[in-house]
């Protein structure tokens, strides 16, 4: 009878389970990753500094006036030799509630490029990059 007393017992505990918590494993904690990604200053390009970018953004803010011209508008920054410019592409129109304007920039420092995109301000706001990528290469006859 204690044989079948105990394996009633050994079969009904091995069914159980239990939890324990091991130190220093809490979800409190934010997770930790070697690949930490710092977030560029300018949606142009990674070489812009905060300055390059606070220079290059008033350039284009000039440049895409819906008021003005839409002619070229250069910016440059002595202390780290970035330089370029922007020039309207498209006449000011609305999307969304905001003005908008396409543009070409050119940015010049340790690596020229050219890109071309659409920015947009609601009224009263300021400028800000909607989109923004490589110019198309010009194709030669």
């Amino acid at each position: 009878m204690k044989v079948v007393a105990v394996s009633a017992i050994a079969l009904s505990l091995a069914a159980c389970s239990f939890s324990y918590s091991v130190i220093g494993m809490s979800d409190d904690e934010p997770e930790v990753t070697g690949s930490i990604s710092a977030k560029t200053p300018s949606p142009l390009s990674p070489e812009l500094n905060e300055e390059d970018w606070r220079r290059a953004k008033a350039a284009l803010g000039v440049a895409l006036d819906p008021q003005g011209p839409g002619t070229l508008v250069s910016w440059d920054n002595p202390g780290t030799a970035m330089k370029g410019h922007f020039t309207p592409t498209s006449a000011p129109y609305v999307k969304n509630d905001e003005i908008c304007r396409e543009f070409s920039a050119q940015l010049n420092g340790p690596a020229s490029s050219v890109l071309q995109g659409h920015a947009c301000r609601p009224s009263g706001g300021e400028w800000a990059i909607k989109d923004v990528k490589p110019a198309k290469a010009a194709v030669k006859a």
